[in-house]
């Protein structure tokens, strides 16, 4: 799991404020305040990359052990994505946004640093002492338990706020310290308690610094549809556009892309979200020999590590399109991930 998150480097951002950006014109329909860079569907691809990792690394220790995660494989498709969708920002015009970029490879170079170190750490400890016990231990199913738990946070908080202190108390006081298998048991906890014990003292000097200097953001999305949302969407208008048009405020993040599936069903056709009506980012999971969806932009495929099978496909939808992709993906036994909403 990433050690530095967005939250740090948010600090660097601020100092890069006076950067000159290059704002597009506006759309006329939704207010100027929830207005967003289309740019910024594509810059959130490697932030979210970064809880996708943690959720595959959960996956896996569920019942096998650490160093079977291949973390060098995942540092590697998180820079080839990043460079893919720099590639295309470029070639579409869209402002450079070099604050965010900055955030992009702090976080970027932090998780290759923290994977790097635990790749060489398994390799050569973890997996001496997962062959010598031959299974897992109490201890290996904690840290799976809480592996998983951290996935299910960070998909709707800050990592920061995750109470890892909590984890690390609990590994001394409910996982018991006797039994088979002592000295994997005795490396797991050691392994373990390094990695909360950091997590929990870097954690609260993050949120203090992030929370004196960093502007709370906005925890909605705007988005004008054609025509009015039905009850089954469990959404609220915030008010007519004009004869033809809603205004609705769509939560943010994780919460989105279920949000937005719920107004494709009520056969609604997107018009702006964030102000924008050129493209969004959307990425799904499914088989690898599935076709790719029509009527999108296929930019990139990564497997899924855990799951040789499948892979993450990421498309750029026109937000006009956006629910005709929907309905085209499920028809093709595809998952949609994740809606990238700016």
């Amino acid at each position: 799991m990433h050690a530095v998150p967005r939250a740090l480097a948010a600090l660097l951002v601020a100092l890069t404020i006076a950067l000159p950006s290059h704002a597009t014109t506006a759309p006329a329909l939704t207010p100027r305040e929830h207005r967003r860079g289309v740019e910024q569907t594509f810059l959130t691809f490697p932030e979210w990359f970064l809880v996708f990792s943690p959720a595959e690394y959960a996956e896996l220790v569920r019942d096998k052990t650490p160093d079977e995660f291949v973390f060098w494989g995942h540092i590697g498709q998180f820079w080839r994505s990043y460079a893919a969708i720099s590639r295309e920002i470029d070639r579409r015009g869209y402002p450079p946004n070099p604050g965010y970029h900055l955030m992009i490879v702090v976080i970027g170079v932090s998780t290759t640093v923290e994977y790097a170190i635990r790749s060489a750490y398994e390799t050569l400890i973890g997996r001496v002492t997962s062959a010598v016990a031959g299974e897992l231990t109490e201890e290996d199913r904690y840290g799976a338990r809480v592996a998983q738990e951290y996935v299910d946070f960070i998909r709707v908080r800050p990592w920061y706020e995750f109470d890892f202190a909590a984890r690390l108390k609990g590994l001394w006081t409910m996982v018991p310290a006797s039994g088979a298998h002592p000295l994997r048991k005795w490396e797991r906890r050691y392994a373990l308690t390094t990695e909360y014990l950091v997590k929990a003292a870097y954690g609260k000097l993050i949120e203090r610094a992030t929370r004196s200097v960093y502007e709370v953001p906005k925890e909605v999305t705007a988005v004008v549809v054609e025509g009015a949302p039905c009850p089954g969407a469990r959404v609220e208008a915030a008010g007519d556009v004009d004869a033809s048009h809603t205004l609705v405020l769509l939560p943010r993040y994780e919460a989105f892309t279920p949000a937005s599936q719920a107004l494709a069903r009520c056969n609604l056709r997107f018009i702006e979200i964030a102000g924008n009506r050129t493209d969004i980012l959307v990425s799904t999971v499914g088989s690898r020999s599935a076709a790719p969806v029509a009527d999108a932009t296929l930019l990139f495929a990564l497997p899924i590590l855990t799951r040789p099978a499948e892979e993450r496909r990421a498309y750029v939808v026109p937000v006009s399109r956006l629910r005709e992709f929907f309905r085209a993906a499920e028809g093709q036994g595809l998952v949609v991930e994740h809606v990238f909403d700016y």
